[in-house]
């Protein structure tokens, strides 16, 4: 038979009480309990580790022993305890952000002074990619991602906003009237993202014809007048470009992720609490409606 480790804050109540019932009560357990763990750890340890005498629990020489070895063990038990919680809630350490780059370069980074003013011992770790990282694998701590994602009992996911997006339009085309956008030439991403709410948004209004030109940066092409663009409103108000739709013709759902057992790490917690609160806080910009 094996000793049970558990058993270990009963032997030391028991000492310290002198009695099954003082002991039941410290661990919110009843006396008949208590009797059968002591029972299976004197068996488990082939010693008998306490005998009754005058209506009191007194250890034996063995017992004597063991609650020595008990003690020690019990006091590295709860330093290993407090050290996992310090560790939880410290604010230092390397928090990992993914999201698609315009989160970043429009969004964030505008705001990351007050985040690394707020919390000096943090380190950040920004990731801007259209692929999902995996959590599972840790490649990030926390994503900001573009709809809604699959269900997944690992991650904790909160829809944090909504954003918006518009026709913008560079030199050349800042006149051009909604009826003339089947016509004009447009700027789309590759074959590979046609997939997304925008460019199938893109290919109804042009009735199947492709983008003039494909390419990964929209915006700067469009500041260029190459042709109109579908954007998210804060990156084409950003960019200094003519908006031609005056209210969003397209929204995406915007969900804030983390890996459910890090929710509660403190550099976790903290950078995730931080962008919900920010986001919040940026919901007219986000969405297109300032």
């Amino acid at each position: 038979m094996t000793f049970d480790w558990n058993d270990i804050p009963l032997l030391l109540a028991l000492a310290r009480h002198g009695s099954l019932v003082g002991a039941g009560r410290e661990l919110a357990v009843d006396a008949t309990t208590v009797g059968r763990r002591l029972a299976a750890a004197e068996r488990a340890l082939k010693a008998t580790l306490f005998v009754r005498e005058g209506g009191r629990y007194w250890p034996t020489d063995a017992g004597e022993a063991a609650l020595a070895r008990a003690a020690v063990l019990a006091g590295e038990m709860r330093e290993l305890l407090q050290d996992v919680q310090a560790e939880q809630g410290r604010l230092s350490g390397t928090v990992r952000l993914t999201s698609v780059e315009f989160m970043f370069s429009h969004w964030l980074i505008p705001r990351l002074p007050a985040l690394l003013e707020a919390y000096p011992q943090l380190d950040l770790e920004l990731v801007g990619s259209n692929r999902n990282l995996s959590f599972t694998r840790r490649e990030a701590d926390l994503a900001l991602r573009l709809g809604r994602p699959s269900q997944d009992s690992a991650l904790v996911m909160r829809k944090a906003g909504e954003v918006g997006y518009a026709v913008f339009a560079g030199p050349g085309l800042e006149d051009c009237p909604s009826e003339a956008w089947p016509r004009m030439p447009w700027l789309g991403y590759d074959e590979s993202l046609r997939h997304l709410p925008e460019m199938q948004w893109l290919e109804r209004l042009l009735g199947g014809r492709p983008p003039r030109v494909r390419l990964s940066n929209l915006a700067a092409a469009c500041r260029e007048g190459c042709g109109l663009a579908l954007l998210p409103c804060l990156v084409g108000e950003a960019m200094g470009l003519k908006r031609l739709s005056e209210e969003p013709v397209l929204h995406r759902e915007l969900w804030l992720l983390s890996h459910a057992e890090l929710r509660h790490t403190g550099r976790v917690k903290a950078v995730s609490d931080w962008l919900w609160t920010s986001l919040e806080t940026s919901a007219a910009l986000l969405r297109g409606d300032e």
